[in-house]
C-alpha cells in the first residue's frame, strides 16, 4: 500500500476490530473524502481518507473471479467503520463489473455474514472467526 505496509495491521481474529462489522460509529461521507483505489500491481484495494491511505484489502484475481484475502486498517483508524466502508465499496464495484467473488478473510467473511445484501457471496470457513 503505497510503500507503507509496515504500519498496517492485518485483521485476523474476531477480537481485533469486529466493531467495524456492524459499525454504527462510521465516518460520515461529509467528514472527509473516502476514496477506494485498485492498486492492481500490488493486488490491493486501497482506502484513502482525506488523501491518506488508511486501509487495504488484499485480493487475487483469476479471470473474472476475485478472492478477497485480507483486510488491514492502520491502528489509528480502527473502530471507525473504515474496513466496512472499504468492503462495501469493493463488493459493490465487483458486482457492477459482473465479477464473481469469494471471501477468505475472516473479517470480510464476518462482514458478509452479517449483511444480508451480500448473502450470495461465498465465504470459506475460518478457524479464527466462528460462523454467526
Amino acid at each position: 500500500m503505497a510503500g507503507s505496509a509496515e504500519g498496517m495491521v492485518t485483521l485476523t481474529c474476531a477480537g481485533q476490530d469486529v466493531a467495524d462489522v456492524d459499525s454504527s460509529a462510521t465516518i460520515t461521507p461529509d467528514t472527509e473524502d473516502f476514496v477506494i483505489v485498485d492498486n492492481s500491481e500490488a493486488g490491493i484495494y486501497e482506502a484513502a481518507l482525506g488523501g491518506r491511505t488508511v486501509a487495504g484489502l488484499v485480493y487475487s484475481k483469476a479471470g473474472n473471479h476475485v478472492t478477497l484475502m485480507a483486510t488491514s486498517v492502520f491502528p489509528e483508524y480502527r473502530g471507525k467503520g473504515i474496513a466496512a466502508r472499504l468492503l462495501s465499496g469493493v463488493l459493490a464495484e465487483l458486482r457492477r463489473q459482473g465479477k464473481t467473488t469469494t471471501v477468505t478473510c475472516p473479517f470480510a467473511a464476518a462482514f458478509v455474514r452479517t449483511h444480508p445484501e451480500y448473502a450470495d457471496i461465498p465465504t470459506l470457513p475460518s478457524r479464527s472467526m466462528p460462523p454467526r
